[in-house]
């Protein structure tokens, strides 16, 4: 463990080997470093917080701090970060709440660039980035890979899907789904989210086929519901396509960012 003699490490706090703390940090009484993990200087980690090995975290960002929630009166709640993540210039991520279960869980191998911001009770995933300014309200849910665009705002209570893409200065109020792209305030659905899927590895045969179940499941004939089982029943060997019916499925009282257009 290397801590600068500028910084304030609080006892009971947990710090593991290899842990380097820099310049005028302040590591409150509840926290957990693990192994590896450099917090590079002028850094605030408070509340009941935990990160994993290997993390990166730049000058003044604020992990742990209280929620932004009215009802919020002093619980012990928390905020529980993986491992590998880059986490920039004045990040906040915020503990979670009693009422929405009482932790905020953010994955591993992520980046959180300068001054986006994780909301109470989130559930980020592993392989996510949030770019400039990228704000996600109180629990929210995103999947593995999701990447929010810059000055990007998810609002409270929303689903973002697997390797979705939001684009920048989207306003996202609506449920998004797997391998989606949406932009615009507010944002609506443009298609799926092609170089990500591509740069992920997906092959041409997968892709063609989620091309094909979209179009079926967005278009203009029938109801929604007589569209969605179309689709499932047309591409049920395709799992990628059976993961965006069981995502649509799960939350029926929550809507659905569509095309503002036909496909």
């Amino acid at each position: 463990m290397d801590v600068h003699p500028t910084s304030i490490v609080a006892p009971g706090a947990e710090i593991a080997d290899g842990v380097s703390i820099g310049p005028f940090c302040t590591i409150g009484p509840n926290v957990r470093l693990g192994e590896r993990t450099r917090l590079v200087s002028h850094i605030v980690v408070d509340g009941h917080t935990e990160l994993g090995a290997d993390n990166v975290v730049w000058p003044f960002a604020m992990l742990g701090g209280p929620p932004q929630h009215t009802a919020y009166k002093g619980e012990a709640t928390r905020l529980k970060i993986g491992d590998r993540n880059v986490i920039r210039e004045h990040a906040t991520m915020n503990i979670g709440t009693v009422n929405g279960g009482g932790e905020t869980l953010v994955g591993s191998d992520g980046l959180y660039m300068i001054e986006s911001h994780v909301g109470h009770d989130c559930k980020v995933g592993n392989h996510c980035i949030l770019t400039k300014q990228a704000t996600l309200g109180g629990h929210c849910d995103l999947g593995d890979y999701v990447i929010v665009g810059g000055l990007a705002a998810v609002h409270q209570f929303t689903r973002v899907g697997r390797h979705a893409m939001i684009g920048g200065l989207a306003a996202v109020v609506k449920d998004v789904i797997p391998y989606g792209s949406v932009w615009g305030n507010h944002a609506h659905l443009e298609g799926l989210n092609l170089v990500g899927l591509k740069r992920r590895g997906f092959s041409r045969e997968t892709i063609n086929t989620m091309r094909a179940a979209y179009r079926m499941l967005f278009a203009d004939e029938g109801t929604f519901q007589e569209r969605l089982d179309d689709t499932v029943e047309t591409y049920a060997a395709c799992p990628e396509v059976v993961e965006i019916i069981d995502f649509i499925r799960a939350d029926g009282a929550r809507p659905l960012c569509l095309p503002e257009r036909e496909v």
